[in-house]
């Protein structure tokens, strides 16, 4: 009786050569209509297709990857500790976007991190066997070693964001630029005009674009941009306290703060309270993700959305175009791919 559970006659899965059995055809065949090949006729091709249903063949993946040297895996690199991983939304937002992009193909998903040297080392090893067809890297930054050892280890890649204007590798990244003059603007039209800023990570791209932003949204209003006003913070909830705490120092009068992620919003909220400024009323407050956390805040928090599943999915749409090719496009001479994907305010109590 045929079916989906006829077992083989090993009383296992199913064998390649069971299958060729069953269709009256080689071993070699069989493979070739498994593979795609155009060179097996309609009719031996419809015998061996019914046969993989009558005897239920799963094919052997890794197997067919070894054969077309590829591992049918993609890495996600973070060069980042594993604390700032699961502590920030940006990364599990980052990750549910890749991962459900990548459930429909077959390809696994690895996570690695590579936020210290030994662990860097680790991965370039890891890397120079070719043990994934490409890799994703999030969170570069402008120094890091990683994008350039891919390139001359030729593996496929793709960066979120990339780490100047002149970068090479195929990247995703949301506007930074207007987002953070979106935030500022909106500032401006709500009356303040005292508007510090908590910058991100300033040897990342991005936090950089955020700077240009802020500086554009005020002098595009006819204000100057006062120095004092910015502090570096570096993504986290204690450098938005470390530098929140700086910018009351310097800026007491403060009216307005738009911070470099919801999670900087949160620390420099803490300050502001414990020295006794409300939330909006002395002091407007403006995040950047626009995160769960945003949403939970007391009050919740203005924050500039950026679309970081819809990253996430087209950075796996970029690097299976460049595993296709197998070779990155900085050695195709093609036009590099950078997508960049619009920003929204969403505009919450606190301002």
């Amino acid at each position: 009786m045929a079916g989906h559970g006829v077992r083989g006659r090993s009383g296992g899965r199913p064998t390649l050569e069971e299958v060729a059995a069953r269709a009256g055809v080689g071993r070699g065949t069989v493979s070739r209509v498994i593979n795609g090949s155009p060179r097996v006729s309609d009719a031996t091709r419809a015998a061996v297709e019914a046969a993989v249903a009558e005897l239920g063949y799963v094919p052997n993946t890794a197997a067919r990857a070894l054969a077309a040297n590829r591992t049918d895996a993609i890495a996600l690199v973070v060069p980042e500790p594993e604390t700032r991983f699961f502590a920030e939304p940006y990364f599990s937002d980052m990750l549910k976007g890749v991962g459900a992009e990548l459930s429909e193909t077959e390809m696994q998903l690895l996570l690695i991190f590579a936020g210290s040297d030994r662990e860097r080392r680790r991965l370039a090893q890891y890397l120079a066997a070719h043990r994934v067809d490409g890799v994703l890297l999030v969170s570069v930054h402008a120094d890091d070693p990683l994008p350039d050892m891919l390139s001359q280890l030729e593996i496929p890649a793709v960066i979120s964001g990339p780490r100047s204007a002149a970068e090479s590798l195929a990247s995703v990244d949301s506007d930074n630029f207007a987002g953070a003059r979106s935030a500022v603007e909106h500032l401006l039209s709500r009356g303040r005009r005292s508007i510090a800023h908590i910058t991100g990570r300033l040897d990342v791209y991005g936090a950089q674009r955020r700077v240009d932003g802020y500086r554009a949204a005020l002098r595009d209003a006819g204000h100057a941009v006062d120095e004092q006003l910015i502090e570096a913070g570096d993504f986290t909830e204690e450098g938005g306290r470390r530098a929140m705490a700086e910018l009351l120092r310097r800026r007491p009068g403060l009216d307005a703060v738009f911070a470099g992620s919801d999670v900087t919003a949160a620390g420099a909220r803490q300050v502001l309270r414990e020295a006794g400024r409300s939330i909006p009323g002395d002091v407007a407050l403006v995040g950047y993700d626009d995160s769960a956390i945003a949403r939970h805040m007391e009050p919740p928090l203005t924050s500039v959305r950026q679309p970081i599943e819809e990253m996430g999915r087209a950075m796996i749409d970029l690097l299976l175009t460049e595993i296709a090719d197998r070779r990155p496009a900085a050695s195709r001479g093609l036009d590099r791919h950078q997508v960049v994907l619009p920003t929204e305010l969403v505009e919450r109590a606190s301002s």
